[in-house]
């Protein structure tokens, strides 16, 4: 019977794979080694020497042809990982008066060398914020965490009103955009109409009108507010 290793230190990098990893798994169940390597930016031969060092120690599982998932101890880690990096965004936005679309960049860097002492400190002094500024959920300090079940504008059909809850924090430019928009989360609109064959979605912003492409709508997470 093969034993376990000890687990290793979370370097940056394996932090940042077991968050790829987590992240991937939600979408779709478990993670294939080819999306990893797209969502990191690197060979997939590189991602194959991870993936084994991550199974030796308990963090992961892989199945050859069902992908890659998380074990209970490598979630628990994705998640403290997933915590540090949004309760940052919302101190750095809420206490610093960091813009949105720029706190991302920052807690990438922030997120491995603070500790956990100090992000529970930084939310207690915004007040305990439960999403980050972008709208994801952040996770408890006991490592739990409810990922709300949503829709992407794209799937919306005309004459539904909406909340938007979420956005995806990766691109600065285009959270910019979504800014000038007034497409943020907490805001209610409503999706006037789709033009056919991928064609522009219309909405009513307040009291303006504004169209944005499907492949955008696709990073604006919403929910269905009933009546609406």
């Amino acid at each position: 019977m093969t034993s376990i290793k000890a687990a290793p230190a979370l370097t940056a990098p394996v932090e940042d794979y077991l968050k790829i990893i987590y992240d991937l798994s939600t979408q779709a169940g478990a993670a294939g080694t080819t999306e990893i390597a797209a969502a990191l930016g690197i060979a997939p031969p590189s991602v194959s020497g991870m993936i084994r060092r991550l199974a030796d120690h308990g963090l992961i599982t892989h199945e050859p042809y069902r992908g890659v998932r998380l074990t209970k101890s490598g979630r628990r880690a994705a998640l403290r990982t997933i915590r540090r990096h949004r309760v940052i965004e919302a101190y750095l936005t809420k206490a610093l008066g960091y813009p949105w679309d720029l706190v991302h960049a920052e807690a990438e860097r922030l997120e491995h060398a603070a500790s956990d002492e100090l992000v529970d400190r930084m939310a207690a002094a915004i007040g305990e914020p439960t999403t980050d500024p972008h709208g994801a959920p952040i996770p408890t300090r006991e490592g739990t965490l409810e990922e709300p079940a949503l829709r992407t504008l794209d799937s919306i059909e005309g004459g539904t009103r909406v909340r938007i809850e979420r956005v995806r924090d990766e691109d600065a430019r285009q959270l910019r955009y979504l800014a000038e928009l007034g497409v943020v989360p907490g805001r209610e609109i409503d999706v006037l109409s789709r033009a056919p064959y991928d064609g522009p979605i219309e909405l009513r912003v307040g009291r303006a009108t504004q169209r944005i492409g499907p492949g955008l709508a696709r990073e604006i997470l919403v929910r269905v507010v009933e009546g609406g």
